[in-house]
């Protein structure tokens, strides 16, 4: 360890926007306890939060943990996440200074331990008090829900995860006036199915997500709230309306999870919802938000998807007309029922899909952001003169404004890679 005592610690992040987040968690409480965040060259401990999400993700896990075990320092590794919960003992295996830590309230006591360090008592509910991004990001993530109810055929992350549950509503509106008073401005609610959060409200009465949206819009002075990914039965016309009703306050976006444009596809995955409802949910949210960017997750080569399935796909996100898309070329998840299916499509063929399909995404995002060309736009800036837009456009701004300022911007041009050039002042 460097200086007096001072443990060094690196925080490896893989995964999905709900990782991310956990990993902030983590080190912000791993910093209460005196512990310097640097690089994994400097470390005395590496914590690396997993992904189980396909079997190229748990692979680059088993990389990852088994790279940073025999760095020269050999230091302490700690392994978190999906992986750690679905296969301890495999990753305790890959070296003696591998340590599989499934709780990750549990992750930063660990550390210390190992490390040789006492804990302070003091920050014992640090995982339940704080929000911050000590990694760097400038708009704080809170996990309001964890673990999901679905069973979809190509994931694993259920069995990961466990099932729903939810953050109490007054806690999350606790985390949310932390985090204004640390200087956010911007605040996103994610989960790993965020639109399943449930709670009970002041009153007694049940609580969904449009009750809890309306709730932090009257009892914080957050400027922003954005949502992360939600699945398309969860865009109920209630949670439309209240985000409409909450103005710029909050970020008129939704990451609507679509996996596939073709009904097909859809049932072997085994979503419960086909490509009408999905079209219909998209037509509401255009009509009761105007402005709205929709974003979503697209697989390519999912088991059994012939030519025509992949051409009924592509036509269908086109139609979709998506601001931002995620592109995903299928990979075989062992323990889930897709990767024993029928039609393992190509490798090739699928390379191809996913190439097609990221032009197509590219297309998309750069037509949805020209529409913004001349109108007005709140920015959070996160980078020296880049931020996002409300609708998750990149933005360039006047690089004198610090980071994390809100601020107004008008739309002069769209560079290439759907990038708005601004003129700005402040909000």
């Amino acid at each position: 360890m460097s200086g007096a005592g001072i443990a060094r610690v690196a925080i490896v992040n893989l995964g999905c926007r709900v990782n991310r987040v956990e990993a902030d968690v983590i080190a912000a409480e791993l910093e209460r306890h005196g512990c310097r965040l640097v690089g994994e060259d400097e470390a005395d401990a590496i914590v690396i939060n997993t992904c189980a999400v396909t079997g190229e993700a748990e692979a680059k896990t088993r990389k990852t943990v088994r790279h940073a075990a025999t760095r020269p320092q050999r230091p302490v590794v700690v392994a978190t996440g999906c992986v750690a919960n679905l296969f301890s003992s495999e990753l305790s295996q890959i070296a003696e200074n591998v340590v599989v830590q499934g709780n990750k309230a549990a992750v930063a006591s660990t550390v210390l331990e190992r490390l040789g360090i006492a804990p302070d008592a003091s920050c014992a509910d640090a995982v339940a008090s704080l929000t911050p991004t000590p990694t760097g990001r400038m708009r704080p993530g809170i996990k309001i829900q964890d673990g999901c109810d679905n069973r979809c055929t190509y994931c694993i992350v259920w069995k990961a995860r466990g099932r729903s549950r939810s953050m109490d509503a007054g806690e999350v509106v606790s985390r949310v006036r932390q985090s204004v008073s640390r200087g956010a401005r911007e605040v996103v609610l994610t989960g790993i199915n965020l639109g399943r959060f449930r709670a009970v409200g002041e009153d007694g009465k049940a609580m969904s997500l449009p009750g809890l949206l309306d709730l932090l819009l009257s009892k914080t002075d957050v400027e922003r709230v954005r949502l992360s990914s939600i699945e398309p039965p969860d865009v109920t016309d209630e949670l439309l309306r209240t985000m409409a009703a909450g103005g710029e306050r909050v970020a008129p976006f939704l990451h609507v999870c679509l996996q596939s444009g073709c009904d097909a596809t859809l049932r072997r995955m085994g979503r419960v919802y086909d490509t009408a409802f999905f079209s219909g949910v998209v037509d509401r949210a255009r009509e009761l938000v105007p402005g709205i960017a929709l974003g979503t997750d697209l697989i390519v080569g999912f088991p059994g998807e012939t030519d025509a399935d992949f051409e009924e796909s592509l036509a269908f996100c086109e139609r979709m007309a998506f601001a931002k898309m995620h592109v995903f070329r299928y990979s075989r998840r062992p323990g889930t029922p897709a990767a024993t299916a029928p039609g393992q499509v190509d490798p090739h063929v699928i390379a191809d899909r996913g190439r097609r399909m990221r032009d197509l995404a590219a297309r998309m995002r750069h037509e949805q952001a020209s529409a913004h060309v001349g109108s007005d736009e709140l920015v959070v800036v996160q980078y020296p003169g880049r931020g996002v837009t409300g609708g998750l456009f990149d933005a360039l701004v006047d690089p004198a404004y610090p980071l994390d300022s809100l601020v107004r911007a008008r739309a002069r041009a769209v560079l290439p890679d759907g990038t708005l050039d601004c003129t700005t002042t402040p909000a």
